[in-house]
């Protein structure tokens, strides 16, 4: 027996109709809490000391947690940490643009800048309107404790090799554990310094804007920087730098041991222009070989091709007996190290010698002579 469905039609409330109406494949689920606007933690805060200031840069975030785009300044707190201690606040005022460079820097207190070197950790904090954040960034860690001395009497010379620095040695100079680091910025950028001739595809890559060496701190109180390029302007400055082992605590095999570095204050800038007025150095291996006879007579010249640079070519010159050296190559430079000279007689015998000629138009000393005599055949 078939029993027959009846549909029977109810009044659902008006809320319940408006829920039914959303529910359904693609629909939001459970409503979600409201934003803290929390900006995202800084996450390359990096810290470096130069005698007892100590600076700070970071990258401000342009997004809060929520992935949504900050509007507006964004507060900034700065802490340090000593050891084991508590994060003391030094910097509440700060307010910075999302997506900016952050940059604070603090002289270091009479109780931080002496002492034996101990490890000094900083971090940032970004606060919301309510005061509440979503954390401390990394920590930048920097020593504290008493800073190597200042280096006195920095000074610059420009050599062939490259430009010498020298200064005041000190009493700790010689120390394994110190060296001197000297910073180099160039005042000449390429663009500016080299001519239009020079920029092509064939020229030298640019030279970073700034650039640091650390070199020994000896007791002679001198280095060479090679890395330099004639033409260029450079500005120097140097400190002695500490490095300090830092030991693991003991029964936590988990924390690595560290080294950091302690810098002293920076020098006094010393400028310097390099100017190429250095002739290249005298060829060598220059050898003469007479060949042919007759109207066909002939010596030809060779040597050891000059491997600086700036190298533009050669001059040959030649004499006979006790007369003058007379330049017999053409008036433009050589391009190879090798000569012709078919100008001779039956007979009679000479001397050679060779000059390198770089792109200043500076001419080396004369090379080792050669002597050669040419045949009666």
């Amino acid at each position: 027996m078939r029993t027959a469905h009846r549909w029977v039609r109810t009044e659902l409330p008006a809320a319940l109709a408006i829920g039914l109406a959303f529910t359904g494949c693609g629909t939001p689920g459970a409503p979600m809490p409201p934003s803290l606007k929390l900006p995202a933690p800084v996450t390359d805060l990096s810290a470096s000391r130069a005698g007892n200031q100590i600076s700070l840069v970071w990258t401000m975030p342009k997004k809060n947690t929520d992935k949504l785009l900050l509007k507006g300044n964004v507060p900034v707190r700065v802490c340090r940490k000593e050891e084991d201690g508590v994060c003391t606040l030094v910097a509440s005022d700060l307010q910075l643009a999302p997506g900016s460079d952050g940059v604070f820097s603090e002289t270091l207190p009479p109780a931080l800048a002496s002492g034996e070197p101990r490890k000094l950790a900083y971090f940032v904090e970004l606060p919301n309107r309510n005061g509440r954040s979503a954390g401390l960034s990394n920590a930048a860690e920097v020593l504290a404790g008493e800073a190597p001395d200042a280096v006195a009497n920095l000074a610059a010379e420009v050599r062939k090799d490259g430009i010498v620095l020298r200064w005041t040695p000190g009493l700790s100079d010689g120390a394994p554990q110190e060296s001197i680091r000297l910073h180099r910025k160039l005042l000449t950028p390429a663009t500016e310094s080299k001519p239009a001739a020079q920029q092509g595809l064939l020229a030298p890559p640019p030279e970073p804007l700034e650039q640091s060496l650390l070199v020994a701190a000896n007791a002679t109180g001198r280095a060479l920087d090679k890395a330099i390029r004639f033409g260029e302007s450079y500005e120097y400055r140097a400190q002695r730098v500490l490095s300090v082992h830092l030991s693991q605590k003991p029964g936590n095999p988990e924390i690595d041991d560290l080294t950091l570095e302690l810098a002293g204050p920076l020098s006094e800038p010393v400028r310097v222009e390099a100017k190429d007025v250095f002739p290249p150095d005298a060829p060598t291996g220059l050898a003469a070989v007479a060949t042919g006879a007759g109207s066909e007579a002939a010596i030809d010249l060779s040597w050891q091709p000059d491997i600086e640079s700036d190298l533009a070519g050669y001059a040959v010159y030649r004499r006979e007996g006790s007369e003058s050296w007379q330049r017999i190559s053409p008036a433009q430079p050589l391009a190879g190290p090798a000569f012709h000279d078919a100008r001779v007689q039956p007979g009679h015998s000479y001397r050679y010698g060779v000059t390198a000629i770089d792109q200043g138009g500076h001419e080396s000393a004369r090379s080792a002579e050669a002597e050669e005599t040419v045949s009666n055949q």
